[in-house]
C-alpha cells in the first residue's frame, strides 16, 4: 500500500500569499510616507518619522521571511511579527498617552488608526499564520 504524502505546510502558500501581499503594500506605503516625512521636515517629529521607517524596514523583513518560508524565514518572520505587535501597541498607548511626544503620525501611532488599524492587526495575523503553519509532530 503506497503511503500518502501529506503536503508540507508553508508560510508562502494559499492565505500566506495575501499575508505576504499585504505587509508588501504596507512596506510601500510606510516607506514611501517616511521617506516623504524624513526628506521634507524631519526636524518636525524626528522620533515619529524614524518610527515610521523602523516599520516600513519591519514590515519589508517580515514580508521576506514570509516569502521564504524556509525554517530561516519563519525565525526572521516570527521576530518580525514579535517586534511589529509590540511596537504598535507601545507606540498606540504613549501616542494617546501623550501627544506631544509625536507631534505627527507615524505608522504605528493611535495602533495604526490613520491606516485602519491594519497595523495592529497584521502582526496578530502574521502571528497566527506562522503558528497555524508550523511544523508540528502530533500533526498529519
Amino acid at each position: 500500500m503506497a503511503e500518502t504524502q501529506v503536503p508540507e505546510r508553508t508560510t508562502n502558500r494559499g492565505p500566506g500569499r495575501l499575508l505576504i501581499a499585504v505587509y508588501i503594500l504596507f512596506a510601500i506605503a510606510a516607506t514611501s510616507r517616511a521617506g516623504l516625512q524624513i526628506a521634507t521636515k524631519f526636524d518636525q517629529a524626528p522620533v515619529a518619522y524614524l518610527l515610521s521607517a523602523v516599520a516600513a524596514l519591519i514590515y519589508i523583513v517580515a514580508a521576506v521571511g514570509l516569502a521564504r518560508a524556509g525554517h530561516a524565514g519563519r525565525r526572521v518572520a516570527l521576530a518580525c511579527c514579535s517586534v511589529e505587535l509590540v511596537g504598535v501597541v507601545a507606540v498606540g498607548i504613549l501616542s494617546l498617552a501623550d501627544r506631544a511626544l509625536f507631534p505627527d503620525e507615524t505608522v504605528w501611532s493611535g495602533f495604526g488608526s490613520g491606516y485602519g488599524y491594519i497595523p495592529l492587526v497584521l502582526p496578530i495575523l502574521g502571528l497566527y499564520w506562522l503558528w497555524r503553519t508550523r511544523r508540528d509532530a502530533s500533526r498529519p
